[in-house]
């Protein structure tokens, strides 16, 4: 395994090849974000963080397959949970708000050399975790019926989407930390660590939604519980590791800066913008839903969404996984000095985010079927859902270049760019909703997604094309776009 190299270009006087040393030992992680050639680095930090991602996306389908098949009221509890998951999503987004918003700035300034400013960064982002979980997990409490009735939960099934809402954000401490936390582990070269924190969730989960849902028959409430104890045993893992000795930057107590705090706000706002928009838009589609499908298709179609959002999760999380997991890279190099690196590592990025997004193409055409079986046996459930996914998908590989794009310049800590990018797409998105079916009917809310996917991702690659070399010129004069 090799040592971990904290170089600082001319800046830190550091030699190249000499380890991060802490604490006047050698501190070793996975891997070396600095001299590792650039491929094998971007494979070792993006397969273990998609595989991590494409985990997590466990918690939410396992929840929602095993939900589905509930004796007689499946169909009806799973769109209870649809419109409820949204919520609880949007409240997660929250971890990514500090997690993505601090781990590119820790990378940047352990890429300058400048110890001291990483552990202030790690530091201050605790405790606005801690902070905001608190109080997220208050207002949600307070506040969950009328989101819940307000987002398109019809009367039938609003009972299973406040159950398994009240339980599952009692644990939104627990989740914040979980997800948000585990980004500084990753930034510091620990993908396989960060992967395995995942994984024990989502197998605890696995195991304990059969048994609270069906052999303790506790139903919705069942699978929000199982959930929240899963996070418990991610968050624990998490903090555990942190508080080590293993990292080369450990939380610490101290040193908090509203100067710090808001840095870390802007750059995180970005990707909390696009998570939050994303369950925003679900929202709207579940609204728009139950209004133009009405008494008589409401419910179905909502049910229906709920599915084909489930396997678009497993599009966009380890997507994700592969664009923020290599985050690292960049932000490291950004802060050396290094732009070679950078864009030879943002191909590899691409290639490897089109590929994933191809094969998920492809299944969507050949396999939706056996995906929507999952849920539910349904017969018109079957036929509506296979064609929604087919629709829903027809632009993720466009989408790949997309995140790509959007995760490379947070990585760096190039905000405005990253949130103009992400507005497009969320604006174009929120156009073709209210626009579709206004003319076409319900189910012409499907092909919003792909509309939106399309346009922004060729939007996107036009302004990276003619922007990137500009922004790391500038980078190389001693202008940090970061800053």
């Amino acid at each position: 395994m090799p040592a971990f190299w904290n170089p600082g270009g001319g800046k830190s006087g550091r030699r190249e090849g000499r380890p991060f040393e802490k604490g006047g030992t050698i501190v070793k992680t996975e891997n070396n974000l600095g001299t590792d050639p650039v491929g094998r680095l971007v494979v070792r930090l993006a397969i273990p963080s998609m595989l991590a991602q494409f985990v997590s996306v466990l918690y939410s389908i396992v929840d929602r397959m095993f939900i589905g098949n509930i004796p007689e009221v499946g169909d009806i509890a799973l769109a209870g949970v649809g419109v409820a998951g949204p919520i609880v999503t949007l409240i997660s987004a929250f971890a990514s708000l500090i997690g993505i918003g601090g781990s590119p700035l820790l990378s940047i300034r352990m890429g300058e050399g400048d110890k001291e400013k990483a552990k202030r960064i790690l530091a201050n982002s605790f405790l606005m975790l801690l902070v905001i979980s608190v109080v997220l997990t208050g207002a949600a409490l307070v506040l969950r019926r009328p989101l819940l009735l307000w987002f398109g939960a019809s009367e039938t099934i609003l009972p299973y989407g406040e159950e398994y809402m009240t339980i599952y954000v009692c644990g939104t401490v627990f989740a914040l930390m979980a997800t948000g936390m585990n980004q500084f582990i990753i930034s510091q070269g620990f993908a396989r660590v960060g992967m395995f924190s995942v994984l024990i969730g989502a197998i605890a989960n696995l195991i304990l939604d059969p048994i609270f849902i069906f052999g303790l028959n506790m139903g919705v409430r069942g699978a929000a519980l199982a959930t929240v104890l899963s996070q418990v045993l991610s968050c624990t893992f998490v903090l555990g590791f942190l508080f080590s000795d293993r990292p080369p930057i450990r939380i610490t107590f101290g040193n908090y800066s509203i100067a710090v705090m808001k840095r870390i706000l802007s750059v995180g706002f970005a990707p909390f913008l696009i998570i939050a928009f994303d369950n925003i838009l679900i929202i709207t589609i579940n609204a728009l839903l139950q209004k133009y499908g009405g008494p008589k298709e409401g419910d179905m179609l909502v049910t229906c969404a709920t599915i084909v959002q489930s396997f678009m999760l497993i599009v966009t999380m380890p997507l994700g996984g592969i664009t923020g997991g290599t985050q690292a890279i960049l932000g490291f190099n950004y802060g050396a000095g290094r732009p070679e690196r950078i864009l030879l590592a943002q191909k590899y990025i691409l290639a490897l985010s089109a590929a994933f997004t191809a094969i998920m193409f492809v299944l969507a055409r050949c396999l939706p079927q056996y995906f929507v079986r999952l849920f539910s046996d349904n017969t018109e459930n079957m036929e509506l859902c296979v064609w929604a996914i087919r629709v829903f998908t027809l632009m993720i590989i466009p989408l790949a270049f997309q995140y790509t794009i959007v995760d490379g310049f947070t990585g760096m800590g190039m905000v405005k760019i990253s949130i103009s990018l992400s507005f497009f797409r969320k604006g174009l998105f929120f156009v073709f909703a209210f626009a579709l079916p206004a003319f076409f009917g319900a189910r012409a809310v499907f092909w919003t997604e792909p509309l939106s996917d399309g346009i922004a991702g060729v939007c996107s690659s036009i302004i990276y094309l003619t922007t990137i070399k500009k922004v790391l010129a500038r980078k190389a004069k001693g202008m940090d776009c970061a800053d």
